[in-house]
This record gives structure tokens, C-alpha cells and sequence, in this order.
């Protein structure tokens, strides 16, 4: 259990096991399945929904965007098959998308899933999309900064909450894998 998050700004965070009102439905089923005391490393804590989108979240809670990681969900394409893939990154990076990820997924082309496509495939709202609950099955894909990141702020499956973790709880997620050179500084 982490005693002091120490990216958590102005944030009260409080173990997620003890609010898992606080997440989606996805992320609450996800965390019940992770082993007990990995879970008990998980904190929540409850935002504006309004601020939830990185930077505004950021700035007004005083959380370090470095300590920030965006899960981005990437559809690769070859021929009628899509694959869809769970990406992680620092806030202070970018996926490549056309590099890594696409060629992860066997794909011909691989693009950013739509906000449709990624809030109905993942049962999660926009701007809240987490790795943590995405369907089984589904690679993801964590860069190796984030795996090694002591603690981080991710979407918790809504936007009116944020999931603080450490980034090796997130490596032992289901279909989790450290891709290297995956992201790229913005």
C-alpha cells in the first residue's frame, strides 16, 4: 500500500477498494480480479468531471503532469480484421501509433479508434478510458516508462475520478506488455 501518494496535488485519495462507486464498471470488475494486495496499492479520488481532461486536471489539482499517463485506444487495420489495442503513455509523451503500435498489431494501418468505437468497446467514458478493465483480449500496451513509474495518475473508467497506481501493478494487468520505444516525448 502506498502510505503517501506523493503526485496526488490537492487530491484526497482513499483506497479504491473502499469506493468503487468512484469507477466504471469495467475498472471496479478489473480491480476486483487483481490480486488482493496489488489492488490494495490502488488509490481513487474524486475529481470535478468538468477538469478530468489531462491538463485542466493537472493544473487545478496541482498533480505533476509528468506523474500523468493518457490511455489511448489504437485500431489497427488489415484488410476486414480490426484489432484493437490499450496504449499507456507519460502525459508528456505521444504513442506512436504508426510505428510501434501498428506493427504490434499486424496491422496494415492503425489510427486513433474513434470516441464511438472506443467509448462502446470499452464501456468507459471519454476522457475517463483507462487500461485497467479494457476487454480481455485486448493488448496492453504500457510504455517502459510508465512500468516503472513508482506511482501515476490514470482515468478510472469515468471522468469523475482519477485511479492513482503504481506502474507495476499496471505491467501485471491481463494482455499487459512493455513495449519499447513506444512513445515518443510530445
Amino acid at each position: 500500500m502506498v502510505e503517501v501518494w506523493t503526485i496526488a496535488g490537492s487530491l484526497t485519495p482513499v483506497p479504491v477498494l473502499d469506493r468503487m462507486d468512484l469507477v466504471g464498471g469495467p475498472v471496479a470488475e478489473a480491480l476486483r480480479s487483481l490480486d488482493p494486495s496489488d489492488a490494495a496499492r490502488c488509490a481513487v479520488a474524486e475529481i470535478d468531471a468538468a477538469l478530468a481532461d489531462t491538463a485542466e486536471f493537472c493544473a487545478f489539482y496541482g498533480s505533476p503532469l509528468s506523474a500523468s499517463a493518457n490511455c489511448v485506444v489504437v485500431a489497427g487495420r488489415r484488410g476486414d480484421v480490426t484489432r484493437y489495442a490499450a496504449c499507456l503513455v507519460l502525459a508528456t509523451h505521444r504513442v506512436d501509433v504508426n510505428g510501434v503500435v501498428r506493427r504490434r498489431l499486424d496491422a496494415r494501418r492503425a489510427s486513433f479508434a474513434s470516441m464511438d468505437d472506443a467509448v462502446s468497446l470499452t464501456g468507459m467514458e471519454y476522457g475517463g478510458i483507462t487500461p485497467v478493465g479494457v476487454p480481455l483480449g485486448w493488448p496492453v500496451l504500457l510504455s517502459a516508462e510508465v512500468a516503472v513509474a513508482p506511482e501515476l495518475v490514470v482515468g478510472s473508467g469515468v471522468r469523475g475520478s482519477k485511479l492513482l497506481v503504481p506502474g507495476d501493478v499496471l505491467a501485471k494487468l491481463p494482455g499487459a506488455e512493455v513495449v519499447a520505444d513506444m512513445a515518443r516525448l510530445a
